[in-house]
């Protein structure tokens, strides 16, 4: 590595100007010894998120480096690390003490770069592409000396930030409005590029190529083109629907396609690791029901749904917008888990336990009347209701806001929009 060039790399970044940065809900902890670790799907704003980040500290403190930069990703050991640790005084003027490393996983032998950093007393903060470096991955690497948050594109309330939209809630004519961005929100989701360009469609499709072959096919060296097509294209046509892979095998077996169940299994397991798709578990006290399939599967954008899908359901995409919203919430909750459950004569969309207990139990439909609810809704909820011994039930609706008592449970209804921008 020329150290002319990462002599004019530091001396860029201390003289560089950023971009205007829409301000995220992201709020991060700094505990001393630990390495924050910023995880999410590819361009959701994450190195713009470091960008706003290291601003909070004086700019001689900072050493940023991005290893999307093609010089950069010859740092190979920690030999030269130390030689940037010492050019860094000699441009700067003084010793770096906020390090941000910008897609790490393109280092070989990262985890050995951190460890050394952590050692020396540096702050560290990472960001992981999730085509190369998941959660799970940082934290059996590092061995408990991260903090690890995801950064999902834009919520609701990030997107009407980035198009400047502000409303007077007690005006109808500014609710119908908002109701309008709404929709826009579900139908074209929140990735900040699209939110703020007109190309939507076309940005979404390359998103969507990047993420299909980047993100599945290459790193995960996938041998099956045919197979991985199919079903990522599957998968994404039938968000907040359950998915078995047991169907899958007898589905593609009756097309003429022949896989074991082992080869599909790792391939949805791949894919869950592109972070573009969670599965969602179904609730049990017993952990091997709860790993079992089927599950849920979700998109992290609403918008990736625009590729693959015929008609607007839009039952689907407010449920998909609710786990998402709920999903945010892990960040500032550590200890919140989110389920579906599906008992013998009865279903509901969403459980959140907190420690022991179920604390709130969630079902999303898609209605603006009460003549629209089905009665099957109510009575799931209120049979979980009584399974799991919880009185905190919500209906999550498009344009019904009520409270009504059903067998003594108190049911909350609340349009969408509402719920969203609660703070």
């Amino acid at each position: 590595m020329e150290k002319r060039l990462i002599k004019d790399y530091i001396a860029t970044f201390q003289k560089r100007t950023f971009p205007k940065i829409i301000k995220r809900e992201l709020k991060i902890t700094k505990v001393p010894g630990k390495v924050i670790t910023i995880i999410g799907p590819r361009r959701s704003g994450k190195t713009y998120y470091f960008f706003d980040l290291l601003q909070k500290f004086p700019r001689k403190k900072v050493l940023y480096l991005d290893f999307e930069e093609i010089f950069l990703r010859d740092l190979k050991s920690i030999e030269v690390l130390k030689i940037i640790l010492e050019i860094f005084p000699e441009i700067v003027g003084e010793k770096p003490k906020y390090i941000f490393l910008d897609e790490i996983q393109n280092v070989k032998g990262w985890e050995s770069l951190i460890r050394t950093l952590l050692d020396r007393s540096f702050n560290i903060f990472i960001t992981g592409s999730s085509s190369k470096l998941l959660s799970r991955e940082i934290a059996t690497q590092l061995r408990g000396r991260t903090l690890t948050y995801i950064l999902l594109p834009f919520s609701f309330r990030e997107f009407l930030k980035a198009k400047n939209r502000t409303y007077n809630l007690n005006l109808l004519s500014d609710v119908g409005k908002l109701k309008k961005d709404l929709l826009e929100y579900l139908n074209s989701g929140g990735f900040p590029e699209v939110v703020l360009h007109k190309e939507k469609e076309r940005i979404i499709k390359e998103y969507t190529e990047l993420a299909f072959f980047k993100d599945f096919v290459e790193r995960h060296k996938i041998k099956s083109l045919t197979l991985a097509r199919y079903l990522f294209n599957h998968i994404v046509q039938n968000f907040s629907k359950e998915f078995s892979v047991r169907a899958m095998e007898k589905k593609l077996k009756s097309q003429g396609l022949n896989f074991d169940t082992m080869t599909l299994y790792k391939y949805v397991e791949n894919l869950e690791d592109s972070l573009f798709f969670f599965f969602l578990k179904k609730f049990s006290k017993k952990i091997h029901l709860r790993e079992s399939w089927p599950k849920k599967v979700y998109l992290c954008d609403t918008g990736l749904a625009k590729i693959t899908k015929y008609s607007n359901d839009y039952g689907k995409l407010l449920e998909n917008v609710v786990f998402l919203h709920l999903y945010r919430k892990i960040n500032k909750a550590p200890l919140l888990e989110i389920f579906h459950y599906k008992a013998k004569d009865y279903e509901v969309d969403f459980l959140l336990k907190e420690k022991e207990k179920i604390k709130k139990i969630i079902q999303v439909s898609y209605i603006s009347e009460k003549e629209e609810i089905e009665k099957r809704e109510i009575k799931s909820l209120i049979k979980a209701a009584k399974e799991f011994q919880c009185k905190n039930l919500q209906v999550i609706t498009w344009d019904y806001e009520k409270e009504e008592l059903v067998e003594r449970y108190k049911i909350k209804f609340i349009p969408l929009w509402k719920w969203l921008l609660e703070q």
